[in-house]
């Protein structure tokens, strides 16, 4: 059995997808290019540098290096003060059962997101406390799918990165978990990708894998 979890945050145990694309879409139309719902689906999961390169790919002009820092921080700002907002009545249904029941296991927890705002987040939903280790984009060089966030996850777990289990909805989670030779759990849209070892559909299910596995 799987000595711990580590939980992707954003789609996994909150959506903040509005918040991004509300940001994203705010920095496209000072630029003046266009953005929608299906270029945001592909910022998931990648860093903001990553995610800005996506954005300007419909520019009809090329961006410094410092013209980028500079739109890349200002979506930021947009982001970080809708953050304001959140609340524990938006964390997912069973995020705080399941983690719960299996910390009353003896099943250690952690996040492995990519997102600078991690503990930002955790803090407004009231559950920064309850995890035994945070990996987020503070302490990382790579983005997912680079297996980085989770290998910090498993190390300041003190675990081996084959006893720990990542649940992930986004595909390049899910390959860094895979990169990571880890236990791969999709949910969301994960739940259609070939590479998990699981899917779920509820977040409660894990607590049911998790004593089969």
């Amino acid at each position: 059995m799987s000595k711990a979890v580590i939980f992707d945050l954003d789609g996994v145990l909150i959506s903040t997808d509005k918040l991004h694309y509300k940001a994203w879409k705010a920095i496209a139309d000072q630029e003046g290019i266009y953005f929608d719902e299906e270029i945001n689906n592909r910022l998931r999961g990648v860093s903001r540098m990553a995610s800005l390169e996506i954005v300007l790919e419909r520019s009809d002009r090329e961006y410094s290096q410092e013209e980028k820092e500079k739109l890349a921080e200002a979506k930021n700002d947009i982001y970080k003060e809708s953050l304001k907002e959140l609340s524990p009545k938006d964390l997912f249904d069973h995020a705080v059962e399941t983690i719960a029941a299996l910390k009353e296991k003896g099943i250690k927890v952690a996040i492995g997101s990519s997102s600078k705002n991690t503990r930002t987040i955790l803090r407004q939903l009231g559950i920064e406390d309850v995890f035994d280790a945070i990996s987020d984009g503070n302490n990382i060089t790579h983005s997912k799918p680079h297996p980085e966030v989770f290998l910090k996850a498993s190390e300041f777990l003190g675990l081996e990165p084959e006893d720990c289990t990542v649940v992930d909805d986004a595909y390049a989670g899910i390959d860094a978990a895979k990169a990571a030779g880890m236990t791969a759990v999709g949910i969301g849209d994960a739940t259609n990708y070939e590479k998990c070892d699981h899917t779920i559909s509820d977040l409660y299910e894990l607590v049911d894998l998790m004593e089969e596995n």
